[in-house]
């Protein structure tokens, strides 16, 4: 179900996909190309079709706010060039971001081509702004109070005049949509750019020879309008300049989320601290993180304790202890102590920076919607273009007088009106901002099909070990019987513990610091596997373990039949401690409940989603986890195939379920879930297993997960009926439909307003996502 994240297909750096080996005939290698001169839905559209007509591709995924295509294709017999060169073929730039170094060197090279594409804008709108202003005076002279009246010499003068200035705005200023126009025309397509350079390329053209040869039209109609090629062009490029600020802000706020490892780190090689370039580090050498510093690179504490920052990776804002033999990640921040790491990974196989690829990958999927949306897309202009025909065939035959200038008006305003951009940018650019948010809180989502899909969520269903409960032992029950003293046992089952190393030894040595108790070192200490473990403290032979390891050393346990009783109906596991032949103390140890997953339960159910949990324990202990949490719904000693059934009978009941679980044993379910959520505190079965990963340890990420879905397909469902609805309304405003009986025409030069501004009210609204936090209810 997940792709591996990290492998490597020879030197391009392709990355392998599932689990045939790369370069085997049928295994699947992925390639992200940037690509350059996407300015709308036909384009995505164009070369998607483009590198899935290549032989042996068998999926293409466009971004248009990332810029970025990434390819699915079989690398035994496709080289990269050849998808580069299918690119270009379109009409596309095209270059690999392959490898960590290649990727890295691209990605800059990229940033360099957008600040020079932005700078080469902003020359042309002023050019457009600079000369179009005398251009639109010149056009509405006579609107203008105060300006005297023009003769007629004067005014043909002034409108030559018009014309040779607005001659640099559409060869210059409007070159882009030229050149495209032109690009698309060579692949038998069609996009934003024809749309445009129609427009504006018939309007300079008809007033030219209005101005050269009137007698050539019918009387009144030979009136020259460059007033729209000036506009127009200027108010698209102003659009164009507004989203690629936007996209620059989207695309700047994801890489801020995951640069955040430092460029530098202190290595220490042979007692000697030495400051050197992260790049220099390789896995095994030691580096020092100082009080206050970042953690460089992935590694293992071996010397030092500190509290670490991790919620720039978790989302959880408490810091977390790491001693000696703990995991730490590269870019979390280090506490008060000074560490020693040992590392472990390095560049693109670090933690951050595969969550990072994959966050980027997941925002360039695409929801079911969008494919949608793409398939209109791929017909709206070439149906723009005929609408735009028969406009003005229609004016032609029936129009009042001048029948030519309604006729070639309407027209050009239809050409100029119709806007690919905002159906191109109403899903991914929502989709990439949602699936930024979530990653800042902890929550990696895959693709946006889990996006769309999370926002049904009505069901979900817990896993208890591991995602309900800590995952370790810890005691819930401490009683002593008769008059032993409370110090004496407890600490001699601390003395004995403390040379044990499985999970309920350390849970009961825990337990004693807790209490503050101090104890001695045990003397021939032994570990029965199974039952226990004793030795002995200061002379006095000691038992700590199970009762019937209690009853095989010959001790009698009768006096701590209550106890036991109590224990067993909590579910949790009796521990006696026997101290020279008398069984004076008992512990239950148990499983306890995440903080906060009873408040996690409660707003979850809340919100109208019933809450399941299926485990594989035993019925007490099961019982006693669902109580706690307030979960009504529990089914024990499910095994791993019985859960991937109860959640197949769930869906079976028209619930949309979302499985949660620590993506282990826990595989089958997630994999039959509509939405497989593994839990793991960032670990690799996280990154590798389910449509979304928690990576802290907090149920609460399943909420954020809901909400900001929730939030996302309100804001992509906005999007998209603002963008069809400003389609469907402003097409026919602009062919003049409504003039007959309301009198309304539409200007080109409103015409290309509103086509430039209605693609930004699309970033606008899905903005709106980046200064809000997730739902809290449906």
């Amino acid at each position: 179900m997940a792709a591996t994240l990290s492998a490597e297909a020879g030197g391009r750096g392709v990355t392998a996909i599932d689990s045939p080996p790369v370069g085997h005939r049928g295994a699947q290698a992925e390639l992200a190309l940037a690509v350059t001169g996407m300015h709308c839905a036909s384009c995505v559209r164009s070369i998607e079709r483009a590198l899935e007509g290549v032989e042996g591709v068998s999926a293409a995924s466009a971004s248009l706010v990332e810029e970025v295509v990434r390819v699915r294709f079989d690398p035994s017999g496709l080289a990269p060039g050849a998808l580069i060169g299918a690119v270009e073929a379109a009409g596309y730039g095209a270059e690999a971001l392959a490898g960590t170094d290649a990727a890295a060197k691209a990605e800059i090279r990229r940033e360099e081509r957008r600040e020079t594409e932005e700078r080469a804008l902003g020359r042309r709108l002023w050019i457009g702004l600079g000369l179009g202003v005398p251009i639109v005076l010149i056009g509405h002279w006579g609107m203008i109070p105060g300006l005297p009246a023009m003769g007629e010499g004067l005014r043909t003068g002034l409108e030559w005049t018009s014309g040779v200035l607005a001659l640099p705005i559409l060869l210059y200023s409007g070159w882009g949509f030229l050149h495209g126009a032109w690009l698309a025309a060579r692949r038998g397509a069609a996009d934003m750019n024809t749309l445009v350079a129609l427009g504006t390329g018939a309007a300079w053209l008809y007033s030219t020879v209005a101005l050269a040869a009137p007698t050539l039209f019918p009387e009144g109609s030979a009136r020259p309008f460059y007033e729209t090629v000036a506009v127009v062009i200027t108010l698209v490029l102003l659009g164009q300049g507004i989203e690629a600020r936007a996209r620059r802000r989207t695309a700047e706020a994801l890489r801020a989320l995951f640069d955040l490892a430092p460029e530098t780190a202190e290595r220490l090689d042979g007692g000697k601290v030495e400051t050197v370039p992260v790049a220099t580090i390789s896995p095994g050498e030691l580096v020092l993180v100082r009080p206050g510093a970042r953690v460089p690179l992935d590694g293992r504490v071996t010397s030092g304790e500190s509290d670490l920052n991790e919620s720039m990776l978790t989302g959880e804002s408490a810091p977390a202890l790491r001693v000696p033999g703990d995991e730490v990640v590269g870019g979390t921040i280090n506490g008060t102590g000074a560490l020693t790491v040992e590392v472990t990974r390095v560049g693109a196989d670090t933690l951050l920076a595969r969550i990072g690829a994959m966050v980027r990958r997941a925002q360039a999927t695409k929801p079911p919607i969008q494919r949608t949306v793409d398939e209109v897309a791929r017909f709206f202009v070439p149906s723009v273009v005929f609408v735009a025909i028969a406009t003005f065939g229609v004016w032609m035959a029936v129009g009042p007088e001048p029948q030519l200038s309604y006729a070639m008006t309407t027209a050009v305003a239809v050409l100029v009106i119709a806007c690919p951009c905002a159906l191109g940018l109403a899903t991914p650019i929502s989709v990439m901002i949602a699936i930024g948010n979530a990653a800042r809180r902890g929550v990696l989502v895959r693709d946006g099909q889990a996006l769309q899909r999370a926002r049904k969520v009505d069901t979900v269903v817990l896993d208890k070990t591991g995602t309900l409960t800590v995952g370790r032992p810890e005691v819930v029950f401490a009683e002593i019987v008769g008059d032993a003293r409370e110090a004496d046992y407890l600490a001699a089952a601390a003395s004995v513990e403390a040379r044990a190393e499985h999970a309920a030894a350390r849970a009961i040595v825990a337990y004693a610091e807790e209490r503050g108790f101090e104890w001695p070192e045990v003397e021939h200490f032994a570990a029965h596997p199974g039952k226990g473990a004793s030795g002995f403290v200061e002379g006095r032979r000691v038992l700590v373990g199970s009762p019937s390891f209690a009853a095989e050393a010959g001790v009698d346990t009768v006096p701590l039949s209550a106890q036991l009783a109590a224990v067993a109906a909590q579910g949790a596991t009796p521990v006696v401690v026997v101290v020279d032949g008398r069984a004076g103390g008992l512990l239950g140890l148990a499983d306890t409940l995440r903080p906060g997953a009873r408040d996690a339960v409660a707003r979850l159910r809340g919100s109208g989603v019933d809450v399941v949990m299926l485990t594989g324990d035993a019925p007490a202990p099961a019982r006693r986890v669902a109580e706690q949490a307030g979960i009504q719904s529990v089914s024990s000693q499910v095994s791993p195939a019985v859960k991937a059934r109860a959640i197949e009978r769930l869906q079976g009941e028209g619930r949309m379920v979302a499985m949660v679980g620590d993506g282990i044993n826990d595989a089958p379910a997630l994999a039959m879930a509509d939405v497989g959520v593994a839990m793991g505190s960032g670990t690799e079965v996280a990154l590798q297993t389910g449509d979304v990963a928690l990576l802290g340890d907090s149920l609460h990420g399943i909420e954020t997960l809901i909400g900001v879905s929730r939030a996302a397909g309100r804001n992509i469902a906005q999007n998209l009926v603002g963008a069809f609805a400003y389609n469907v309304l402003g097409i026919p405003i602009a062919a003049g439909v409504f003039y007959p009986s309301l009198g309304v025409l539409l200007s080109p030069m409103i015409a290309g307003a509103a086509m430039a501004f209605s693609s930004v009210t699309v970033v606008a609204n899905a903005n709106r996502l980046r200064a809000r936090g997730p739902d809290r209810g449906t």
